[in-house]
């Protein structure tokens, strides 16, 4: 083989091999696997469906700059439309009321002043310090990955969904009960993190509004 063929050849070979060393596969924590349990595609499909609904509990921020709770009165779940009414004593939070579809949402605060925005994440922010998923916790706090986006889910020896990860956030899955007789088991307790953000959600009750009509 002539020098300059050789050459190449080995500047191929240790692209080759450079390429290799820089991928990195995360290893999983112990106890749990990437791979679905049986079912978990009509558990998916029946989950997705239930998208009228009504739960009441806590919500927990923490974060470097502050940190509070608020009750959650009710989050009502009308297809893709929402409405979050809190309460809490934080940063004069008071009684805030969150309505919205995916991509626009209207923020009402104590005094009555309401504003309205198409980016939810930053209004919430910018109106109560605190940073909340909202368009995606409408799919985590079922137990499910939103759309339209990358994730990767994790499940427990008890084939039971433990972790979402997904648009930098980790969804960690500490607690499932028996809220609905037609449905399967839903999150009780969820906490979201997301570097030194934490948001935590204990849900105490659930309602299946579709009944109802």
């Amino acid at each position: 083989m002539a020098t300059g063929a050789r050459l190449v050849t080995a500047l191929i070979l240790l692209a080759l091999l450079q390429a290799c060393t820089t991928i990195q596969l995360e290893p999983l924590p112990e106890g749990m696997t990437d791979q679905p349990p049986p079912g978990w595609a009509d558990r998916t499909r029946q989950l997705s469906r239930f998208d009228q609904w009504e739960l009441s509990g806590k919500l927990a921020v923490r974060q470097p700059t502050d940190s509070g709770t608020a009750l959650i009165n009710h989050w009502i779940q009308d297809g893709e439309a929402y409405d979050l009414a809190l309460s809490s004593s934080f940063l004069g939070m008071g009684s805030t009321s969150l309505k919205g579809v995916p991509g626009f949402i209207e923020l009402t605060l104590p005094n009555g002043d309401s504003y309205r925005s198409s980016e939810p994440e930053e209004l919430v922010e910018a109106a109560t310090g605190w940073q909340l998923p909202i368009d995606n916790l409408v799919w985590w706090i079922r137990g499910l990955p939103a759309p339209g986006g990358d994730f990767r889910l994790l499940f427990d020896e008890q084939n039971q969904l433990a972790i979402i990860r997904q648009a930098g956030w980790e969804i960690r899955y500490d607690r499932w009960q028996d809220f609905l007789a037609d449905y399967p088991e839903l999150p009780a307790r969820i906490t979201a993190l997301k570097g030194e953000k934490r948001v935590r959600m204990v849900i105490g009750q659930w309602h299946d509004l579709e009944k109802d009509q």
